[in-house]
């Protein structure tokens, strides 16, 4: 049975919850770490998400789909093409996406992400497998134009917001073959499938603890379809995984 988990601000900071409709009940400490409920409870209604983990980084991938590989002009990576955005680019539910005056052309791009629930290292497949503690939504926002006339992601994939993640996240889900969609004012713009990613989840998880130790709370976005395309100034975007939810942010400049 699936179950949900998220992070939400309060009074007294964040506190990490377990959602349980219509309530969110406070946790006593990470989901990963076997809390028990405090007591605590908020009305789904009234409650402000952060992002579902407290990462200490985002690493993410590129060209993971070919159908986007070839939509943009490239290759299907032989490894995995792994790029990072960094924690301050993390962006809650509900939280506007900010266009940075230096881009003319920012993306969306809909893609499932994975949390990390254990300390990892130079893992197999099947130990990555075991880490990935939960599945989310994410909206890997992208300054297109800076992309495309730089060799290197990070200046593109890193302002501040360009990494929208939530509203929870889902344990106990098989997402081998999960629809992925996004809307931009209600329309379909991106309608994948994660079946039709080039490197498993486990695989992706695996690579990556070779490269770095992977922490519990870690996110990694894995990939976005085909069908991206530019953001404006009043649009709402909305990202939809099949049994996760729909993570929906306003764009403002």
């Amino acid at each position: 049975m699936a179950t949900r988990f998220g992070r939400i601000a309060t009074p007294s900071g964040a506190k990490d919850v377990e959602v349980e409709e219509p309530r969110a009940h406070v946790l006593s400490g990470p989901p990963w770490t076997t809390p028990h409920r405090t007591g605590e409870v908020f009305e789904l209604a009234d409650v402000t998400w952060l992002v579902p983990s407290a990462a200490s980084k985002v690493i993410a991938i590129g060209q993971n789909y070919r159908k986007h590989a070839e939509e943009m002009g490239k290759a299907v990576p032989v490894e995995p093409l792994i790029f990072m955005k960094p924690m301050t680019a993390l962006n809650a539910h509900g939280a506007p996406i900010v266009l940075p005056p230096a881009s003319s052309e920012v993306h969306y791009e809909a893609e499932l992400a994975l949390v990390i629930g254990k300390k990892l290292t130079r893992a197999t497949e099947a130990e990555a497998a075991e880490a990935i503690f939960a599945v989310t939504c994410f909206n890997d926002v992208t300054a297109r134009d800076i992309q495309k006339r730089e060799v290197q992601h990070t200046r593109a994939k890193s302002y501040d917001t360009f990494a929208c993640c939530g509203p929870w996240m889902v344990r106990g889900l098989d997402f081998a073959d999960l629809a992925v969609k996004c809307r931009v004012n209600g329309a379909l713009k991106q309608d994948g499938r994660t079946s039709d990613m080039v490197h498993s989840p486990a695989k992706l998880v695996a690579f990556i603890s070779h490269v770095m130790t992977l922490l519990p709370g870690d996110v990694v976005s894995t990939g976005t379809p085909s069908g991206v395309g530019a953001l404006k100034e009043g649009d709402v975007v909305e990202v939809e995984i099949e049994g996760v939810g729909v993570l929906r942010n306003p764009v403002t400049r």
